[in-house]
């Protein structure tokens, strides 16, 4: 079809009322399709149930260590999962903690522990600054907003680039602020568009000149192996390109199982130098005495090796990779062409990115869920749920069933054309949205 912007009025008014007739059917059928967040399938989690199998009355509840998983002990955590976990995120054997089922926990109690007490490097606690600043690559994910928001940290927005966020406008934002003290980063299959920050992007975040001494790169690597096919880039190494630059303790690493075991009954990662973990184990021996070891032991047994990750993972790929390639075909049906929306197929992680028409996306995601489709809020990707240009909506296809899923991205795709073809006539004199 045409662009729509190159079709008169009474050529959009026909078109109107064709998809509004398509829409009134989808409604008649009562729909109640949720696509909100990016949570696992049933069927993924069923790939890990033979782990709750792997710990039972007739086994040996002992570490290697000799710690028995039932007590206390290990704040850092057992010797095989500290040995599993450094290996999987490139770090050392003394830099890292593996912590609870919650890497979002993680996030949220560090941030908390530099607002608070101290961060290696830093002369006083972050909050007793005039003003705490924050630099958030955009679109990116909600709840890294959210952490800042609750805790009073104002946040810088930087656009994303298809290497990773807008570095020279970084460079510049930190250059001469002493109160920009860190930035978020979602470094492989970013969320929500799904990129992997090149080698380049990430060696100018860890040797960038910063005016704040105790600037930190918190690094959520929430989607390390999370590929879709056989083919996937290597992240550079962000621990290793900061001792290199001089700035061994700017990056805090964050991973979890989440979305390859459990979600919710995983075990996270924090990781860092030296230095930093041993000011962090001794903040967090005030909070805990240790970890789930049980959990950790259950991991360990379950996942193995690095090897085996990356096989388990290939049955992930293989459930949603799917429900990715159904999203991209029918937005490829329906909206090719016409000029109204674009949007970035990822090769690995949990989300696609959407962009309609400026000025559309609220009103697309509410005409969506008048038919029975929920979807992640519209602006819920910039800090504040404020998007500027009211036009990115984040596209969460792993959830639903395959065939649910097609029909609430028809549904979609179909909110999306009415709402453009409101503005569309809206610009050219027609009727008011």
């Amino acid at each position: 079809m045409a662009s729509f912007a190159s079709m008169k009025i009474d050529e959009l008014n026909v078109l109107e009322n064709s998809l509004n007739d398509r829409l009134d059917k989808f409604k008649r059928m009562n729909l109640n399709l949720n696509m909100s967040r990016g949570v696992p399938c049933t069927e993924q989690l069923d790939i890990a149930s033979d782990m709750l199998n792997l710990i039972n009355k007739d086994s040996s509840f002992k570490a290697e260590d000799g710690v028995d998983c039932r007590s206390y002990g290990d704040l850092a955590g057992i010797p095989e999962a500290v040995r599993l976990f450094a290996g999987m995120f490139e770090v050392g054997l003394n830099e890292i903690i593996i912590g609870g089922n919650s890497s979002l926990n993680l996030m949220y109690d560090t941030m908390l522990r530099a607002m608070y007490f101290e961060v290696v490097g830093s002369e006083k606690p972050w909050s007793k600054n005039e003003k705490v600043k924050f630099i958030c690559p955009v679109p990116g994910y909600d709840r890294h907003f959210s952490i800042c928001e609750g805790l009073g940290i104002e946040m810088i927005t930087v656009g994303m680039t298809p290497d990773g966020p807008d570095v020279d406008e970084i460079e510049k934002l930190v250059a001469d602020d002493d109160s920009i003290k860190g930035i978020w980063c979602v470094p492989k299959y970013s969320n929500p568009e799904g990129i992997i920050y090149s080698d380049e992007t990430v060696t100018r975040l860890a040797a960038m000149k910063t005016m704040a001494s105790d600037f930190r790169i918190f690094w959520d690597n929430a989607y390390a192996f999370h590929s879709l096919s056989d083919e996937s880039k290597q992240l550079k190494n962000i621990l290793s390109e900061c001792k290199k630059a001089g700035n061994p303790n700017r990056v805090f690493i964050f991973g979890s199982t989440s979305k390859i075991t459990f979600a919710g009954a995983g075990v996270s990662i924090l990781a860092s130098s030296e230095e930093n973990i041993k000011l962090i184990k001794k903040q967090i021996s005030i909070q805990t005495i240790s970890f789930d070891k049980i959990n950790q032991l259950r991991h360990v047994k379950y996942l193995k090796n690095i090897e085996n990750v990356k096989d388990i993972m290939k049955k992930h790929a293989a459930i949603i990779k799917p429900k990715f390639d159904a999203v991209c075909d029918i937005f490829e049906k329906e909206l090719s062409g016409k000029e109204i929306a674009s949007w970035i197929k990822p090769n690995g992680g949990y989300f696609m990115s959407f962009n309609a028409l400026d000025g559309c996306a609220k009103k697309i995601v509410a005409m969506a869920k008048e038919a029975g489709i929920s979807m992640t809020p519209a602006g819920a990707t910039y800090p504040y749920g404020n998007d500027p240009h009211d036009r990115n909506i984040r596209i969460a296809p792993t959830y639903p069933p395959l065939d649910e899923l097609k029909t609430a991205i028809e549904v979609f795709c179909i909110c999306v054309q009415i709402v453009s073809i409101w503005k569309h006539k809206k610009d050219n004199g027609g009727i008011k949205c």
